[in-house]
């Protein structure tokens, strides 16, 4: 009975212990309970814990990753304090999307079977987009429609863009921004749109620029991590 509820579970980490009760489950065998389930399992060392959440990426994907940070590994502090960091972000009004649970042994947390794959812009209440660069915080816009034409914008502007590999959240600094929007304001109910964004928006101007010079300052590491990685999940 062990070995079956083992193998179930290491087949699907995401698998409940009450999937797994089912599963096992035959006519000529007792039942075994959901608590000697979730026993079981702790004592072959996989334990119950909320999964880290990156986007499922690609081959190709994971093959530009690695060579972008190949390619930008020997960058110092002066070429990525350059550029402007910008990005767009989902935030929900009433908490999060929902929690899930994974069973995974300690000390694999990034391992790629223990991942949560999601998929960007899956609906939601209030979308922003903010910049920010090694000197200051831009402001934090509300996005009603698409950001289509922003690209236009930095045409007609002659902007320079970096380079950038699609599916790459591990490299861009200003993911790390909008955690923290997340834990500034956790525990901060919103009751409709325009709250949210005024929540976010005075949440934003709050941040200082302690932390944007802390992530900056992780860029090196981020790229020997990716390639460390092959473009896997990182701690980043």
């Amino acid at each position: 009975m062990d070995r079956n509820i083992l193998r179930t579970c290491r087949e699907d980490p995401r698998r409940t212990s009450t999937d797994i009760q089912v599963s096992v489950t035959s006519s000529n065998k007792p039942v075994p309970s959901r608590r000697t389930i979730r026993r079981r399992l702790q004592v072959a060392g996989l334990h119950g814990r909320r999964p880290v959440k990156k986007p499922l990426v690609s081959l190709k994907n994971r093959e530009a990753c690695v060579g972008w940070a190949k390619q930008h590994l020997s960058w110092g502090p002066r070429e990525w304090a350059n550029h402007i960091w910008s990005d767009e972000s989902k935030f929900n009004m009433f908490g999060t999307d929902g929690i899930q649970w994974i069973r995974r042994p300690i000390g694999s947390r990034y391992a790629p079977q223990y991942q949560c794959p999601t998929v960007k812009h899956g609906g939601g209440s209030v979308m922003v987009w903010g910049c920010f660069s090694d000197t200051s915080m831009g402001s934090l816009k509300r996005i009603v429609g698409t950001m289509g034409h922003v690209a236009n914008w930095f045409r007609r502007r002659r902007v320079d863009l970096l380079e950038w590999p699609s599916q790459s959240p591990d490299f861009n600094p200003i993911e790390h921004m909008w955690e923290e929007l997340e834990r500034r304001l956790k525990g901060v109910r919103a009751f409709n749109a325009n709250q949210k964004f005024a929540q976010l928006e005075a949440a934003w101007k709050s941040i200082p620029m302690t932390v944007v010079r802390t992530l900056l300052d992780s860029m090196p590491r981020r790229c020997q991590a990716v390639i460390d990685a092959k473009a896997y999940p990182t701690k980043y």
